[in-house]
């Protein structure tokens, strides 16, 4: 995932939401295949692993304990995902005497943090193009917010000597079909006046980077993306947290948040014999409570303590397929030299990458929105058809590929917002914060928004702060059972879009036009 992620997925492609120009016909047909994916397509992946090929990789750790009985701390960070992590990392640094206690429903990593494709993105808009849309006054301060906040990732995987596989070979957004190069132009112009590295290969040139009979041009940008192993990523910033002297417990999970008048007693009431200091946010587990003076929420796509946060999260499954390691034969057959992280420019898009043993990670397509928005293990392992459908485009992509197996399947829960990018707030007269919605964008933003949520909680007035990116929030989903129909149609008319040249009808030109959206 962009970062489940797709996290995005996590994983990640450029926002292309430009129009088909006018004129611009379509001349090939879809690209992938009319028939459903055969018997051969399902038995690639019949024995797969449904751990997640980070977490199946991740070297054996000590777990930490469950919360047991009553804590009182000056944090509180509930969720030990990206967003978490990076929060307790920034209040360490900031001040270091600061008791800082990390609640983890599950392990470190278990969530969207283990589950996306890896793909790091300076943007903190989803791309550029979106960003532009909807704040073009401050577009250019994000852009170098976001490129700031790349590189003071990198830097702190440096000095945290975390092993998590950095590199930074550079995203290939490929087309397609026809419309999709157009996309790319436009794309391409934007991003050189802002001065992103950006070359527009044709497709004699792509295929010196990557051979596959589909593609028909690409855009490389150089700057502001990079991939990582997500799960090492996250277990070295647990480690960095650790070392720094957060308390974290796993198998936590945070049942209920409510303010207390009690007051709290943390580090600065040194023996705790010290005096109590108003009041108190409690947040309860199955084993213990904590007292707080303060309460960040990272809570991602799982069900939030703050019931009016659900408006405004749908939370969209997200499935991948991991092959078997590459033969030398099969990469020099593929030609994909460069190691790039790939995606392709359609609504419904496909990332994928190689992983540091020459796997192919292939995911996206399909957004699975089910009735009621669950979140659960349950959700994990439920997505046969679209299981089915990414092995069947894989060898679509790379016929050379057609005897490969997969080694790993599984699903994960993005946290989608309307915009496709976080939002931020406060609640309890700002003793709670939070940072949500990243929609697949969280594997570099996270950090960002962690920094956010920090200074919104602590009243520290950053450039950030001051934005109106940071200071408004999207436009809510509808409440069931509109959510549920409005979430199929417009992945019904993105397919369609995609099948009619990039040309978006009355429904998607209506969401364009309240700022409203869905992702594939």
């Amino acid at each position: 995932m962009h970062g489940p992620a797709r996290q995005g997925v996590a994983t990640r492609r450029p926002r292309l939401r430009g129009r088909a120009r006018a004129g611009y016909r379509r001349t090939i047909a879809s690209p992938w295949p009319h028939t459903p994916p055969s018997a051969a397509d399902r038995a690639r992946y019949a024995d797969a692993s449904t751990t997640p090929y980070w977490l199946d990789a991740l070297p054996p750790r000590p777990p930490q304990p469950p919360l047991s009985g009553p804590a009182a701390t000056d944090l509180c960070i509930v969720g030990g995902g990206f967003t978490g992590l990076w929060a307790a990392l920034h209040a360490k640094r900031a001040d270091p005497a600061r008791d800082v206690l990390l609640l983890e429903a599950a392990t470190i990593a278990w969530g969207a943090s283990g589950r996306n494709g890896g793909f790091v993105a300076s943007s903190l808009t989803h791309g550029l193009s979106n960003g532009a849309e909807r704040f073009p006054d401050e577009i250019e301060l994000l852009e170098r917010l976001g490129l700031e906040n790349f590189a003071g990732m990198r830097e702190d995987v440096r000095a945290h000597a975390i092993d998590c596989g950095w590199e930074e070979p550079g995203e290939l957004a490929l087309a397609q079909e026809p419309h999709e190069l157009a996309w790319l132009e436009e794309a391409a112009a934007e991003a050189r006046r802002f001065g992103h590295q950006v070359e527009l290969l044709d497709a004699a040139a792509v295929a010196r980077e990557v051979r596959s009979p589909l593609y028909l041009g690409g855009l490389l940008t150089r700057s502001g993306a990079a991939l990582v192993d997500p799960a090492r990523l996250a277990a070295g910033l647990l480690d960095a947290a650790l070392a720094a002297g957060v308390r974290v417990h796993e198998h936590s999970a945070a049942l209920g948040l409510q303010r207390d008048g009690g007051g709290v007693r943390g580090s600065r009431d040194g023996d705790g014999s010290g005096g109590q200091l108003g009041s108190a946010i409690t947040v309860t587990t199955a084993g213990g409570r904590v007292r707080a003076r303060k309460v960040l929420l990272g809570t991602s796509a799982f069900p939030p303590l703050l019931k009016r946060l659900a408006h405004y999260i749908a939370p969209v499954y997200d499935y991948v397929l991991v092959t078997e390691p590459l033969s030398a034969e099969q990469i020099a057959a593929i030609g994909w030299r460069g190691r790039h992280g790939l995606a392709d420019c359609a609504n419904q898009f496909h990332y994928y990458r190689l992983t540091a043993d020459d796997r192919i990670l292939f995911g996206g397509y399909d957004a699975v929105y089910r009735y009621g928005g669950p979140v659960s293990t349950l959700q994990d392992d439920a997505g046969e058809e679209t299981f089915a459908t990414l092995s069947q485009h894989l060898v679509t992509l790379f016929p050379a590929l057609e005897g490969i197996r997969f080694s790993h399947r599984w699903g994960g829960a993005i946290d989608t917002c309307s915009r496709f990018f976080p939002f931020f707030g406060t609640a309890h007269g700002g003793d709670v914060s939070y940072a949500v919605g990243y929609t697949g964008l969280g594997v570099g933003a996270t950090r960002f928004g962690a920094q956010v949520a920090l200074d919104l909680l602590d009243g520290r007035e950053t450039e950030a702060t001051r934005t109106r990116y940071v200071r408004t929030k999207p436009l809510p989903f509808p409440p069931e059972p509109l959510r549920s129909a409005a979430i199929q149609l417009t992945r019904n008319r993105l397919a369609a879009a995609d099948r009619n040249g990039g040309r978006r009808g009355l429904w998607l030109r209506t969401l364009d036009r309240f700022g409203l959206g869905f992702d594939s």
